[in-house]
């Protein structure tokens, strides 16, 4: 008990020096910009590279009108060259910088607004998912971007606890989404208790209340269930989510449970949530046999447009793009074939970090 009181005090401690009443954007507000890292010889996508360097080129194409993107390279590959020739460059910002991968929704910088209504940044300690993975360069980006002038707020340092963007939705008005299988990892924030990390992310996050998924996972997927891979914020009142229809499918149960759990959870004002269900796609293997997992929720919302990952399924894809576009009734849905970045098990949305208005220098970005 004594020792339980004394990390309590010390979160206390530190909570009071740092933070006051803040926010955290969702996602469909005003973006000053998307960042994106190219893959690289030194990545894991080595073996696949000019596979996926395509399907990277495809995904840069479908942001660049609708904001500006920042590009993390090391170094710059010559099919990105080609690219940045032939379109209008004026959204880009190219930025070396070495990484260990590409996943920078899970080490970019996350945002928050503070009490005054100033941007800040959030620099949170990235550990590969849990010390799966090498990280050192990744989890240097953020002070790097900041040191090359990109951003143009405070880059706040919480490097002693692990949080990874993928694994937190927010609704804007102080409800965050997540799950207990990703943020009560032994190997994230282990040492710390559930009311620890909640009331670490309530200070830092300007969380009024978390809902915690206990349910829901998909196979191939090496995160431990991030949530924007199982059900995403599309306002404030309204959840996507994926739902598997098959009995005979592994996820049937646990996915019937988590939508059970989301049946459950309340808005702020007291009402059930609207749930949209996503199918799942049908399953998708790797060379080796091993299922990957493919996720319609890995979509990126824009200022414009949502990007959506489909898997060259017709019926899925379709469904999928028909329920999103039912969410997103003012914003033109693109899809992105997503098969090339399953293989490393992610998607569109891991592989993207969004920066709301008011966050980006705009005299780096020309």
């Amino acid at each position: 008990m004594l020792i339980f009181a004394l990390r309590i005090g010390f979160f206390k401690n530190n909570m009071n020096k740092y933070f006051g009443a803040r926010r955290m954007p969702a996602e469909w507000e005003m973006q000053d910009a998307i960042i994106l890292a190219f893959p690289h010889i030194g990545t894991d996508w080595n073996y696949m590279l000019p596979e996926i360097t395509r399907c990277y080129i495809e995904l840069l194409k479908a942001m660049i009108p609708s904001g500006q993107v920042i590009i993390v390279v090391t170094p710059t590959p010559n099919e990105l060259q080609d690219i940045l020739s032939q379109e209008d460059t004026a959204q880009v910002c190219v930025i070396e910088c070495n990484t260990n991968d590409t996943w920078t929704r899970d080490y970019g910088a996350i945002s928050v607004v503070s009490k005054e209504n100033v941007p800040l940044l959030l620099d949170f300690k990235f550990n590969g998912w849990g010390l799966k993975f090498a990280s050192c360069y990744d989890n240097l980006v953020n002070s790097n971007l900041k040191n090359k002038g990109i951003y143009s707020c405070e880059l706040e340092n919480h490097l002693s606890f692990v949080l990874e963007g993928g694994s937190i939705e927010s609704d804007g008005d102080g409800t965050i989404l997540t799950t207990a299988e990703c943020l009560l990892s032994p190997n994230r924030n282990g040492a710390n208790s559930k009311e620890e990390i909640e009331t670490y992310l309530r200070n830092a996050l300007g969380a009024k209340r978390l809902l915690w998924l206990n349910h829901g996972y998909l196979n191939g997927d090496d995160t431990d269930s991030h949530i924007d891979t199982l059900a995403r914020f599309v306002d404030k009142d309204t959840i996507v989510y994926v739902k598997c229809y098959d009995t005979k499918d592994e996820h049937y149960e646990e996915l019937q449970l988590m939508e059970e759990e989301l049946r459950q959870f309340r808005t702020a004002s007291g009402k059930p949530y609207n749930l949209l269900p996503l199918p799942l796609p049908d399953a998708i293997y790797d060379e080796e046999g091993y299922r990957l997992p493919a996720t319609y929720a890995n979509f990126l919302i824009m200022n414009d447009r949502v990007i959506v990952p489909i898997y060259l399924q017709s019926e899925n894809d379709k469904k999928a793009l028909e329920i999103l576009k039912s969410a997103f009734p003012n914003k033109t849905i693109l899809p992105i074939d997503s098969n090339a970045l399953i293989k490393q098990h992610g998607s569109i949305h891991c592989a993207t970090m969004q920066f709301p208005k008011g966050y980006i220098n705009k005299n780096i970005i020309k």
